[in-house]
């Protein structure tokens, strides 16, 4: 069979899918130049280095088809509660199987911040939306980022005009019922942040339903000059869920971006995360972690660009892995030529708790600035036995002994939260998959 052939199946109903779309919306050319784009190259197969332990494309030609999914109405304020966790007081923008939900979300009227889903700012033809759309993952080749962008059709637009703090954080909920079918389901946000804003963003993935689920989410993110942006991410789907997410970040001079993605349950989760640090004096904070068991399949690709002198940049990825799971590291920092004096530290640490879990790992620096400091590394092991011995010399059982030093390993990133709801929901969820109550 031609290679030609392999990446028409591989593509099979994708034409459909994309021929019902209304060719006459001001987007419609980046998503053909997209579609184009994707035709070209296909899908990924295991021969791509870049997804070489990450069959998402097996799994995505197995059980899905690229049907529009539908819209229920079975979503109630319950679920939104519950998903949004105790003590959260924050703006809702609620998408159920990628269409936004105004009767499940917050009615957001603060003065400087611009809040719609795309649908919305396509139909209106947003100046703003349609100037910055696509801009900042101009130079992203990734053959799922292309197929959202060749699907697009809704998501969150959020614009926040210069000197804006906003007073609560932005709570994206992403949630997708598979209760009657097998559900494909595309999500495109775009946030611009303005010169001095501050805010917080959460992405919150859930899903429901006994048939299985594909999603494939991406989020553009503009750092406006001396911004201020913390990003989460919590993954906490069901066991016949996949999802591919790509955030695109570009920070301007003297930005501050620290993004914080959770990983606790799914089928297969392929991360990108790639952060142009576009600005002179910037400062990005990269911080990652995955608790799975079962066969969940985790896979994080970042990539930290320095462009610009005198930026720091920080990463640490932790991961627990039990049973069958399986787990993929791959990071990346590049400092460019111009970029000196910068600071670049990445670091990714796994504890295997079962002779059947597997971690891939591999942290990579390119530089070709002469004045700077970079430091990478990666470790991975099971539970330290003296630590183990210790503890139980103080009288713990060992099935508690082994419970703290797992909280333990796992705290240093969640303590990086600033978001005390969401910190102490993490503690919780972590604690209570670590068969202990702290």
């Amino acid at each position: 069979m031609t290679e030609v052939a392999e990446r028409n199946i591989t593509l099979e109903g994708l034409h459909d899918r994309f021929g019902q779309l209304d060719a006459m919306v001001p987007i419609h050319k980046i998503r053909s130049e997209a579609f184009n784009h994707l035709n070209n190259i296909g899908l990924p197969k295991v021969k791509n280095e870049e997804y070489k332990y990450t069959n998402v494309t097996k799994a995505l030609e197995k059980n899905f088809n690229f049907a529009p999914a539908a819209s229920p109405s079975k979503i109630e304020q319950t679920t939104i509660d519950e998903i949004t966790f105790d003590g959260l007081d924050a703006y809702r923008l609620v998408f159920i199987n990628g269409h936004f939900s105004p009767d499940l979300s917050d009615n957001i009227n603060v003065k400087g911040v611009s809040v719609m889903n795309v649908a919305k700012a396509i139909e209106n033809i947003d100046k703003d939306f349609l100037k910055h759309f696509g801009t900042v993952s101009s130079k992203n080749d990734d053959a799922f980022f292309a197929l959202n962008t060749s699907l697009t059709e809704d998501g969150a637009y959020i614009n926040i005009a210069d000197n804006v703090v906003l007073d609560k954080p932005l709570a994206l909920c992403f949630i997708i019922d598979s209760s009657d079918k097998s559900t494909y389901t595309t999500s495109r946000n775009l946030i611009v942040t303005g010169v001095n804003s501050q805010v917080d963003i959460l992405e919150i993935f859930a899903t429901q339903g006994s048939e299985g689920s594909f999603s494939n989410t991406a989020t553009e993110i503009v750092v406006g000059e001396n911004a201020h942006v913390n990003f989460y991410k919590i993954q906490n789907n069901k066991e016949n869920a996949y999802q591919v997410d790509t955030t695109q970040v570009s920070q301007s001079r003297s930005s501050v971006f620290s993004t914080y993605t959770f990983t606790l349950n799914g089928a297969i989760i392929r991360n990108n995360l790639n952060v142009a640090i576009a600005g002179e004096g910037c400062e990005s904070h990269m911080y990652g972690l995955y608790v799975v068991d079962d066969k969940t399949h985790i896979d994080n690709h970042t990539v930290a660009d320095h462009i610009s002198p005198n930026s720091f940049s920080n990463e640490l990825y932790k991961g627990i892995l039990e049973d069958n799971a399986k787990a993929v590291f791959n990071g990346k920092v590049f400092v460019r030529k111009e970029a000196q004096k910068t600071n670049a530290f990445q670091s990714n640490k796994n504890i295997l708790l079962s002779d059947t879990a597997v971690i891939n790992t591999k942290p990579q620096l390119e530089i070709w600035a002469d004045d700077v400091k970079c430091t990478h590394g990666c470790t991975t092991g099971q539970l330290d036995d003296e630590a183990l011995f210790y503890l139980r010399s103080r009288g713990l059982d060992k099935d508690h002994a082994r419970s703290f030093l797992l909280y333990a390993f796992a705290i240093e990133v969640i303590e990086q939260v600033k978001l005390d709801p969401l910190k102490e929901y993490l503690k919780h969820i972590i604690s209570e998959r670590l068969h202990k109550d702290f």
